[in-house]
């Protein structure tokens, strides 16, 4: 607890104070309310009414409040939803800076890993951008086949378009209303009541009108994303290791990154992004102001792009196991003759002969776009002669195409850029210094998400949106480096660079 305060005390919150309205007073100083929330989540303490409850009974909660009343929880939740918005990364660099100054923190090697964390919605609210889009194709067809008959029945002149759109329809309405005021004709609800023409044409218009804006809010939301739940528009449905059903069932959450160094966490990504392999750029954005000398990955993050975004900072090196690491290493995939490793390459040809002696050569350059728009080239070879091959069955794998495997012949699909970035990663990741940064991940970044998770108790976020996440899991970072500073203190650990096991030599 002294620790806290001694640390929060050297932190600079102007740019908090500033979010404060000039109107009136400033009931509690921002510098009292992040000490109780930071001492909160470091007692595993992260609900506002019990943070409240806390100020009244805990001793150390009172010490830290310095002689202020205890905050109502209404109090409480507004500093942390609203107050600290816009400023959580701030805090973040300011402790970083902190450590860094006190030589607790090198900045040598970073280690980079996430998980997911279930988000605070229901788990049953998701709309899935492939339904929706179907639904709004079935839309479209039943709206076309069936307009020509409401557009005579209702005796209005209008032009109808090949592909019907909103703006159409809003148009039609606006017409069907207008004949009806002309004609005085009167809406009518309810058993006995016989509704006109005019009035079942204007109530279909109306709502194929409402479903198709539905469909456009709910794919502007999606965005390039599958998913999005009602109850958090910003959360998308992804696989948890938290499955209490077992059933592999998909639940709301968010990809959480955490970038690490000597065991303290100096940066956070929060992402909607299933996958980790697009998150690495953005990620490495906010450290750029930090001289990194290693990044440190799991093969989640592997790509083409990322390899070559790499290659452009000359000081910063990067280390990630390629996605076949494991998998080469066993006897299935050394012996698999579908495989292009297993191949013998010629480069005065550019070919390839495969088991069976025949040449694959090649056809042409294959043109692509990654999500963020980094330019992918694949060559495509062909085998023209499979036919009558004894090996073909083994070649060629079964699925794929519809073709019949008689007509079928051994395609390859070889990203060349790519194959020479994971064949130089292999040999940098094999390397002493190699499997110490490996064996040191495992340890440090591992290591945040259990203590987070088991000793910290937090599986699944209080806050709604993606801004507030970002706040409420800052909050938690800032915790857990004040308790691992704490800790290393009393250890007398402090200082230490990376843990060496037996049998590495002493100077890595």
């Amino acid at each position: 607890m002294r620790l806290l305060n001694a640390v929060v005390e050297r932190m600079d919150l102007r740019n908090i104070m500033r979010s404060y309205s000039r109107i009136g007073r400033i009931e509690y100083p921002p510098r009292i309310l992040l000490k109780i929330l930071l001492y909160a989540y470091m007692r595993r303490i992260y609900s506002s009414r019990e943070i409240e409850r806390a100020c009244r009974e805990n001793v150390c909660f009172m010490y830290l409040l310095e002689g202020y009343p205890p905050p109502d929880h209404n109090t409480i939740c507004r500093f942390r939803s609203k107050y600290l918005v816009g400023h959580e990364q701030d805090l973040l660099e300011q402790m970083t800076r902190l450590l860094v100054s006190w030589g607790f923190v090198s900045m040598a090697s970073v280690f980079i890993d996430g998980t997911k964390i279930e988000a605070n919605a229901n788990r049953y609210s998701f709309v899935w951008r492939k339904s929706t889009e179907k639904a709004r194709a079935k839309l479209l067809t039943k709206i076309v086949s069936e307009l020509p008959g409401i557009v005579v029945s209702s005796g209005i002149k209008w032009h109808i378009p090949e592909i019907v759109e909103i703006r159409h329809l809003k148009k039609l309405r606006k017409k069907l209303c207008e004949k009806r005021e002309t004609e005085g004709v009167v809406l009518v609800r309810g058993k006995g009541h016989h509704k006109t023409a005019l009035q079942k044409a204007l109530e279909k218009v109306s709502e194929w009108l409402g479903k198709l804006k539905q469909y456009a809010r709910d794919l502007h939301i999606c965005g390039d994303r599958n998913s999005y739940c009602k109850t958090d528009h910003d959360a998308t449905f992804m696989h948890m290791k938290e499955d209490h059903m077992r059933n592999g069932q998909l639940k709301p959450g968010y990809n959480v990154n955490v970038a690490s160094s000597e065991e303290f966490i100096i940066g956070n990504y929060i992402s909607a992004d299933r996958n980790d392999v697009h998150t690495l750029i953005p990620f490495m954005g906010r450290l750029g102001g930090y001289q990194i000398k290693n990044v440190v990955v799991d093969s989640g993050y592997e790509s083409e792009e990322n390899y070559c975004y790499f290659e452009l900072l000359p000081e910063t090196s990067l280390y990630v196991k390629p996605a076949n690491h494991e998998q080469r290493k066993t006897r299935k995939y050394r012996t698999d003759i579908s495989r292009r490793e297993n191949m013998t390459y010629d480069a005065k040809t550019d070919s390839y002969t495969c088991a069976g002696g025949k040449q694959l050569t090649f056809d042409y350059d294959k043109k692509a776009r990654s999500k963020n728009g980094f330019e992918l080239t694949t060559s495509v070879y062909s085998c023209k002669a499979c036919a009558g091959c004894p090996l073909k069955e083994k070649c060629i794998r079964a699925g794929g195409s519809k073709k019949p495997m008689e007509e079928r012949n051994k395609v390859l699909y070889v990203s060349k850029r790519f194959a020479s970035q994971r064949e130089a990663m292999e040999e940098k990741i094999n390397s002493e210094q190699g499997k110490l940064l490996r064996v040191n991940r495992s340890i440090q970044a591992e290591g945040i998400f259990a203590m987070i998770k088991e000793d910290m108790n937090f599986r699944r976020f209080l806050l709604r949106g993606a801004v507030k996440v970002e706040v409420e899991w800052t909050l938690l970072s800032l915790a857990y480096n004040i308790l691992k500073l704490h800790h290393k203190l009393q250890t007398n650990r402090l200082g230490t660079g990376l843990v060496i096991p037996k049998g590495f030599p002493a100077g890595l």
